[in-house]
């Protein structure tokens, strides 16, 4: 029996003292939600407005509640019902004065966070029901202390109820029907459920439910049934087929008999339909970061990896479009099988995973069993930018010249970003145009993290701590992104593959563009020449010889912004408010 008066009495003074310094970590809390969370009808978008800063602005956001209606504290989160689709939001552990979290009825999956105490260590209410979460509920969960209403019902859980959670002495509502849990209902130290709040979870037993039988008699009970019916039914079918078929095609019923066990086989190699789970430190530690899925679901998901499905083939591996059971389109990228590319694996995960920004592929998923490793991104309906560039003509028209402005500022905000991080320092080290993927909405995407690098800052994510992070960066390391930014930038512009392009002089002095590099033949006599030629030095200035003599990422940004705003080729509300 735990001293509830007492743990609730130091818990709440630790709460009051997170709650000093509350109010920018509140606006990261909801910034990061909105960044990681897909909102198809348009619910948060439409509220969740960020540029007018001014004290209480997010209390008037939808769904949110604050401790008053003039300060900017967080007190509770509702949004129920709203169409969202993705993974637990990591990002709300920023909000350090939440009490109440309501996410029912939505599209979320994956699993729940091992660490979920660290994530809403106060909160007190709890709503997940209703939505796609899968794997077990976390042990973590019974350190979160202060719950009195803990809902998970209607979702996909799996394996045994921790028996740490009858330690939560505050709990008064508890469900979780409607799942696949299994093993004992646990004994609540202050409270009792009803039946109702664990139906429909056929493998869950005890009071209030059915009595479970004893461990040990159930399993001798199995073993004795399955050897017996087993063994009874394989000698029978065997006899039989001999007895009609002769020995020579004793090999052809063993082999029909496999395929009628709960066995895959996939690349000639045998998968069992719930393979074990890999519990290893390491995976572990991702797990935090982005949500595991097992080998089985993608391979379903990707029609056991049909050629059909593939919709590329780079250096780490081959790439699918598949659909998963939430309806969400997803490109899975499965690696080649070998000990050299564990490294670049789990750099994207720790790299890309724990960052977040409108101008980064999310990464949404990870596999890692036996040999196979997988990582599952959001799904780019438009490709990369490579492919518009040099497929077909007919595809490169459609690239119009304002779409590439679009593009170049989304690359250049990406890296100013990613450089300058109030907690960290990135450099991509790989920037090409076949790295850069586009949504819908031609909005680019960074991709391909496996070879950044990081910097050590004052603040460091323990999510990065699988990563060898360096004390700090050298100028030239940064300015090497800004050499590839420039010859993307030159891609663009005049659509000569990057190979042809160098780091020579360009003869930008006259209008007449005279020049090495021959200007794409589709943007000139557009009314853009003279911006066209303003981005020609830029690119040139990006691509000096000499390091430190090309500009920092943030200036390149505030140089392409400057430039689309007085040409009117962007409708980005960012662009404005930097520049003002």
């Amino acid at each position: 029996m735990c001293n509830c008066n007492i743990l609730y009495l130091v818990l709440l003074l630790c709460s009051f003292s997170l709650r000093c310094n509350a109010v920018q970590s509140d606006i990261d809390c909801l910034i990061s939600i909105k960044q990681s969370l897909e909102d198809p009808l348009n619910l948060l978008n439409s509220t969740w407005k960020f540029d007018n800063q001014t004290e209480g602005f997010i209390c008037k956001f939808a769904g949110i509640q604050c401790w008053h209606p003039d300060e900017t504290r967080v007190l509770s989160i509702t949004l129920s019902n709203m169409g969202l689709i993705g993974t637990f939001p990591r990002g709300i552990q920023h909000c350090t004065s939440l009490t109440s979290l309501d996410l029912s009825s939505n599209e979320l999956y994956g699993t729940i966070p091992l660490d979920i105490s660290i994530l809403i260590g106060y909160v007190v209410d709890v709503d997940l029901s209703s939505n796609q979460f899968s794997g077990a509920i976390p042990t973590n969960i019974a350190n979160c202390s202060f719950l009195n209403v803990l809902k998970l019902d209607n979702n996909k859980l799996e394996g045994l109820i921790p028996p740490e959670i009858c330690s939560l002495c505050r709990l008064k509502t508890f469900n979780v029907a409607n799942n696949m849990l299994t093993g004992p209902v646990p004994n609540f130290v202050n409270a009792t459920f009803p039946a109702e709040c664990y139906a429909n979870n056929p493998g869950l037993c005890g009071s209030p439910l059915e009595l479970c039988v004893t461990e040990r008699a159930l399993n001798l009970y199995n073993i004795f049934i399955k050897g017996f019916v087993t063994g009874w039914s394989f000698s029978t079918l065997l006899g039989i087929y001999l007895f009609f078929f002769g020995l020579p095609n004793v090999k052809k019923m063993l082999l029909w008999i496999k395929k009628r066990t709960k066995l895959m086989v996939i690349d000639g190699n045998e998968w069992r339909q719930r393979e074990e789970v890999n519990n290893d430190p390491k995976i572990l530690e991702m797990e935090k970061i982005v949500t595991r899925m097992s080998f089985m679901e993608l391979s379903k998901a990707t029609l056991n990896f049909n050629q059909d499905n593939q919709i590329g083939n780079g250096m780490l591996g081959k790439v699918y479009k598949a659909l998963v059971p939430n309806g969400w389109n997803v490109a899975i990228k499965r690696l080649h099988v070998s000990e050299d590319l564990e490294e670049e694996f789990v750099s994207e995960i720790t790299t890309l995973g724990s960052l977040r920004h409108p101008n980064l592929v999310p990464l949404i998923g990870f596999c890692s069993e036996r040999d196979e490793r997988l990582l599952v991104y959001k799904y780019m309906p438009n490709g990369n930018l490579h492919e518009w560039l040099h497929s077909t003509e007919d595809k490169a028209r459609l690239l119009d010249f304002a779409l590439r402005v679009k593009i170049v500022i989304g690359v250049a905000k990406a890296l100013a970003w990613l450089h300058d991080g109030g907690n960290f320092h990135v450099v991509h080290c790989n920037i090409s145009t076949k790295c850069i993927l586009l949504d819908e909405n031609f909005n680019p995407k960074l991709s391909n993290f496996w070879e950044a690098t990081l910097a050590k800052t004052n603040v460091i994510d323990s999510n990065l701590s699988l990563l060898p992070i360096v004390e700090s960066l050298d100028f030239t390391t940064y300015k090497k992104d800004v050499y590839q930014f420039g010859v993307v930038l030159l891609e663009l512009l005049t659509r000569k593959e990057s190979y042809q392009l160098s780091c020579l002089s360009l003869n930008l002095s006259s209008s007449s563009f005279a020049s090495p590099l021959d200007v794409d033949k589709l943007l000139l006599g557009q009314g853009f020449d003279n911006m066209v030629l303003q981005l020609l030095e830029l690119a040139s200035d990006c691509m000096k010889f000499i390091p430190d003599q090309r500009p920092t990422m943030q200036q390149v940004y505030q140089t392409v912004a400057a430039i689309a705003q007085v040409h009117d080729q962007t409708g980005d509300p960012e662009i404005k408010l930097h520049l003002d």
